[in-house]
C-alpha cells in the first residue's frame, strides 16, 4: 500500500491545541500567526511549528480565499444530477476529464444509489447553465441529466467539524 494511501486511511491524531488552530484557521487564515496564537491561548513558535507539521501531514492542504459568487455576477447555482447507462473505465476518466475542464463545476460527487453523480455547477444564469450543458453532453453520453436550481443558499460553510 502506498504512502499516500495509508494516509488517506489513517485520520491524524490532533489534540486540543491543534484542533483549535484548524478552528481558528478554517474560520480566517488571513490573520497573523501572532494573532492565531492569541485567540488559541498559546505563543506564536509551537503555533507555527503545530500549522507546519499539519500542513505536512496532509490535514491542512491547501489556504484560499472564499469569493462572494453574486458579486462577480455568478448568481445561478444549480445542482446536476446526472445519470449514465455507461460504466466503464474509458467513458468515466473521460467524464472526469470533462468536469475537471469546467471552471462552472464547483463540486462532483460519485454517488450510490440511482442518481450516479451530482455536480454542484456555478454560472451566471440560465443561459450559462444551457452553454455548459450542451458542452458537457458534446463532450460525454450522458443517459438523464436532471438540473435543480438552488432558490436560496440557507448554509454554505467550508469549515469541517473538529
Amino acid at each position: 500500500m502506498s504512502q499516500d494511501r495509508a494516509k488517506e486511511e489513517t485520520p491524524v491524531r490532533l489534540d486540543e491545541l491543534d484542533r483549535k488552530i484548524l478552528a481558528e484557521l478554517q474560520r480566517d487564515a488571513s490573520r497573523s500567526l501572532d494573532e492565531i496564537a492569541r485567540a488559541v491561548g498559546s505563543s506564536k513558535t509551537p503555533v507555527w511549528n503545530r500549522i507546519r507539521k499539519l500542513k505536512a501531514a496532509g490535514v491542512i492542504r491547501k489556504e484560499t480565499v472564499i469569493l462572494d459568487p453574486d458579486a462577480l455576477g455568478l448568481e445561478a447555482c444549480f445542482f446536476v444530477l446526472v445519470r449514465t447507462s455507461e460504466h466503464e473505465a474509458g467513458w468515466q476518466a473521460r467524464f472526469l476529464e470533462a468536469l475537471r475542464a469546467r471552471p462552472e463545476v464547483l463540486e462532483a460527487h460519485r454517488l450510490a444509489g440511482e442518481i450516479d453523480y451530482i455536480l454542484k455547477v456555478r454560472v451566471k444564469n440560465a443561459r450559462a447553465y444551457d452553454a455548459f450543458y450542451q458542452a458537457l453532453i458534446s463532450e460525454v453520453k450522458i443517459f438523464n441529466v436532471t438540473a435543480l436550481l438552488s432558490m436560496e443558499e440557507i448554509k454554505a460553510t467550508t469549515e469541517l467539524p473538529l
